[in-house]
């Protein structure tokens, strides 16, 4: 299968019950600046963010969830859910193939991703870090290393380079 260079694909991140307006405003205007296609929250409302000063929630679509289970329900066909989370089992960021189309799902820096969110999570990846980082710098790192490696196509569960 080859990939239509039209059809780049797309990419959304957002934050399970985010603990502070900073670290939301922050990813926002990231989100903005390197590409996302939307941003969203999932728990807390969200509340004008003096940090993104950007205004990115009127450039890209924003969607709040109340529960995950919510969310789930409305992650479009075709995409992966990418959980970012210091677990055994996630790939460590610097060996990620990011898939084509995805979405990119923080846990808040206090609780992280619920179990079940974890276990929806089509892949997981992780920085190799000591500790966890800030949520913003987190996401932030992801849609940077996307950008500068390019996404991947799945055929049959297996990466094919861009």
């Amino acid at each position: 299968m080859e990939l239509d260079n039209l059809e780049p694909g797309y990419f959304g991140i957002g934050i399970l019950n985010g603990k502070t307006p900073e670290n939301l405003g922050v990813l926002w205007r990231t989100a903005q600046n390197l590409g996302a296609h939307f941003i969203f929250t999932i728990g807390h409302r969200y509340a004008k963010q003096a940090c993104d000063t950007h205004d990115a929630v009127k450039a890209i679509p924003y969607f709040h969830y109340r529960t995950f289970t919510e969310f789930y329900q409305h992650i479009p066909k075709g995409a992966m859910l990418v959980g970012v989370e210091l677990v055994e089992e996630a790939q460590f960021l610097h060996d990620f193939a990011h898939p084509r189309n995805c979405i990119y799902l923080l846990g808040a820096e206090d609780h992280g991703l619920s179990k079940e969110a974890i276990e929806k999570s089509h892949l997981l990846i992780k920085f190799d870090t000591p500790k966890s980082l800030n949520v913003a710098v987190a996401g932030s790192i992801v849609m940077y290393d996307r950008s500068v490696k390019g996404a991947s196509v799945y055929i049959d569960g297996a990466p094919r380079s861009k």
